[in-house]
């Protein structure tokens, strides 16, 4: 059978053979020609300029030099030999020096020849040398032009440069490899007209100046064509995704707003609705009314007002004869959800609300799956016990994630499954800013939806950054504020690596807090990852209820109870968080009508990096602003949350730095979509032939991710 070249293993290169080839897969996952031609150099060194020898004049300055070896002599005694060469050139001379390989570069360098000699120099007194130099004999002057460009420079292991295959080894078998292949191998996949408009190289001539380019413009053109071409097939991918699911995925119709919604919206409602719930209620009753399944995300910053848009989605949901279920992470959040729904729904509304977790056993929960299974529970809240075998719904139509990053995949598919005839509607909520950079790369198959105003008469949280001079002042402060009748949160760093480290700092400043805080007069309530979920949430409840003033914790309240009258949120060793977490914590205070407080205590040195992110906190509440500094701050694959979303990894692109080719790649890619949703047309088989060949969509179930 016939095996496209890209497609074959790597045997039959010259240069390679078994055993490199079985080295570069282990080392490198590099299997096929595909995977060498798309392993692109790191960096490359500009070999189109020469030094004069005389001109050397500091240590470790890497240069290139033409010169005549004039002579090649053996060194010292056995064990300690060394092969010493003297190469000169019009201006002055210099030893070049080798410990190893000395029986080859003996037999290979013949001395009186011309050669290009690349290394970092070694000055000691008068004497310079470049120990163990890349080495070219340029006998024929064309030689010397072919190699004064900019060379690459390639990954390597220590095993792969053992067997040859450094740098300069890769190097050898990349231009072997470029003999052997033409554009014929290399397909266009691009249509031919984009390629036109937007004035790129070939893609043949784009991977060969990636690896070999002849100036600097080639490499820019190169990279330019290379990094559009990874964003716009991960766009036409997630596009055609999405449309795909609205042509496929059925949804319920909700075609009324009835009394239920009405009468919530003209008596029950706390406060009037922003401009941004309203917008995006909108949007959520555009996709309940659409005949398609919604999978729509909203992102809101803690405190924006996500629960009130949730519940009248799922009013929506009962006014069309549905049932609706919110699920949470952890049982206190869900607990949370659940005070609040019934709360709001009081009154003369009729919605039942029922609450399910691990802890509902016996009686209680036999009577409360009955309730469900018939059709009396209008909204079910719960944990993942939601999912659980023996929950069956009448007729489950809207579904709600909420902190959807807390569930596995497989959870989340569990829950898509409860519907009967048809999957539930979708909403996932988030608190955790999503930067809008990386809405087209982790959310491109997804609707979504962003609250980006707090609800009037919120106070903005006053954050402040302090050092250990400060503390008394801190104490002072913190006294005054529960004299007020107000409650304070201590948060101590979570370090990964070691929990005995972390129990150690917080149980420092329980010590410390109880001399500034003395029983009986303050109560304190302490909780770590160590504790038993029944006491965490004891301790959790006592603060809730007031009966404690203070809650020493670790970043177990990140995401946690509700405490309005919470008031100062003190967070030590602040240096320690990232952003996104010092967000988070933050968002636990400012949730009453008085004047909240977060205080960044650090030490006095810091980084460059820890003095931004604490500037950062002190200078905006804006949790997607915040988010845009994390991301560039740490990276897409490391934000909070995004690790299971699948954030896309690219060979030359960086969604932060080209965010202009991605908004442009998405725009076209979108484009194309919606004129030739299938990629029928004749100009655009190449991109459908790759797309099936060599990107793997999405499974189904990423429609609730």
């Amino acid at each position: 059978m016939f095996v496209p070249l890209l497609d074959q293993g790597l045997i039959y290169i010259k240069g390679v053979g078994p055993t490199k080839s079985e080295l570069l897969k282990n080392e490198l996952a590099i299997n096929t020609v595909r995977d060498l031609l798309l392993d692109y150099p790191m960096r490359y060194e500009d070999r189109t300029q020469f030094t004069l020898i005389k001109d050397i004049a500091s240590n470790n300055e890497v240069v290139q030099i033409r010169g005549t070896l004039t002579n090649l002599a053996l060194i010292g005694q056995t064990r300690k030999k060394r092969l010493v060469g003297t190469l000169r050139d019009e201006s002055g001379s210099i030893e070049l020096v080798w410990f190893r390989s000395i029986k080859w570069i003996m037999e290979n360098l013949p001395v009186n020849r011309t050669y290009r000699v690349y290394g970092r120099v070694n000055l000691f007194g008068r004497r310079k040398s470049i120990p163990h130099p890349e080495i070219d004999n340029l006998s024929k002057p064309e030689e010397l032009e072919q190699l004064a460009t900019f060379v690459p420079v390639y990954r390597s292991t220590e095993s792969l440069s053992a067997s040859g295959l450094d740098s300069r080894g890769r190097r050898k078998v990349m231009q072997n490899l470029f003999q052997a292949i033409t554009p014929t191998d290399l397909k266009e996949h691009l249509p031919a007209y984009l390629i036109e408009k937007l004035k790129f190289p070939s893609y043949f001539d784009a991977i060969r100046d990636i690896h070999f380019p002849k100036d600097n413009q080639a490499l820019l053109q190169a990279e330019r064509r290379l990094k559009f071409e990874e964003f716009f097939i991960m766009q036409i991918a997630l596009i055609r995704h999405y449309f795909k699911n609205k042509q496929i995925h059925e949804g319920y119709v909700f075609e009324q707003i009835g009394r239920t919604f009405n009468e919530f919206y003209d008596k029950n409602l706390p406060f009037s609705l922003t401009g941004a719930q309203k917008r995006v209620l909108k949007e959520i009753r555009q996709d309940l009314k659409s005949g398609s399944q919604m999978n729509r995300l909203l992102q809101g910053d803690v405190g924006s007002g996500k629960t009130i848009v949730a519940l009248m989605a799922m009013l929506m949901a009962i006014d069309n004869g549905f049932q609706a279920c919110l699920m949470a992470p952890t049982e206190i959040l869900a607990q949370q959800h659940y005070d609040s729904l019934t709360d709001l729904t009081g009154g003369s509304l009729n919605i039942r609300v029922g609450f399910l977790s691990g802890s509902i056993k016996g009686k209680t929960r036999q009577e409360l799956l009955k309730l469900t299974r018939y059709g009396e529970i209008h909204i079910l809240v719960g944990t993942h016990a939601l999912i659980e075998e023996g929950v069956r719904f009448k007729r489950l139509g809207l579904a709600i994630i909420d902190e959807q990053h807390r569930f596995g995949v497989a959870q989340r598919a569990k829950l898509w499954e409860k519907g009967k005839e048809l999957h539930p509607h979708i909403l996932i909520m988030t608190a955790t800013p999503i930067p809008r950079t990386l809405h087209m790369t982790l959310y491109g198959d997804l609707d979504v939806s962003v609250i980006d105003e707090l609800p009037p008469g919120r106070k903005p949280i006053k954050t402040m950054h302090k050092t250990e001079y400060h503390r008394p002042q801190v104490i002072k402060f913190i006294k005054k504020e529960i004299a007020k009748g107000r409650q304070i949160y201590v948060v101590f760093p979570l370090i990964e690596e070691s929990e005995n480290l972390d129990l150690e700092d917080l149980n420092r400043g329980y010590e410390r807090l109880l001399l500034d805080f003395p029983a009986p007069e303050f109560q304190i309530s302490v909780v770590h990852g160590r504790m038993k979920q029944e006491e965490k949430d004891f301790e959790m409840n006592r603060f809730k209820d007031g009966v404690t003033h203070l809650m020493v914790a670790t970043t177990v309240i990140e995401v946690g109870v509700n405490v309005p009258n919470a008031s100062v949120m003190i967070i030590e060793n602040s240096e320690r968080f990232g952003l996104s977490q010092l967000h988070q914590l933050r968002g636990r205070v400012g949730r009453g009508a008085d004047q909240s407080y977060c205080i960044l205590m650090s030490s006095f040195k810091l980084t460059h990096e820890a003095k931004e992110r604490l500037q950062t906190m002190v200078e905006t509440n804006d949790g997607f602003e915040i988010a845009e500094v994390d991301l560039r701050l740490r990276g897409p694959g490391n934000l909070q949350g995004t690790q299971q979303s699948g954030v896309p990894t690219f060979k030359l692109a960086n969604i932060i730095r080209d965010n202009d080719i991605l908004k442009t790649s998405r725009e076209i890619a979108r484009r194309i979509i919606e004129k030739d949703p299938d990629l029928r047309a004749e100009y655009h088989l190449g991109l459908r032939a790759y797309l099936e060949k060599y990107h793997n969509e999405r499974q189904d179930w990423s429609n609730i991710s």
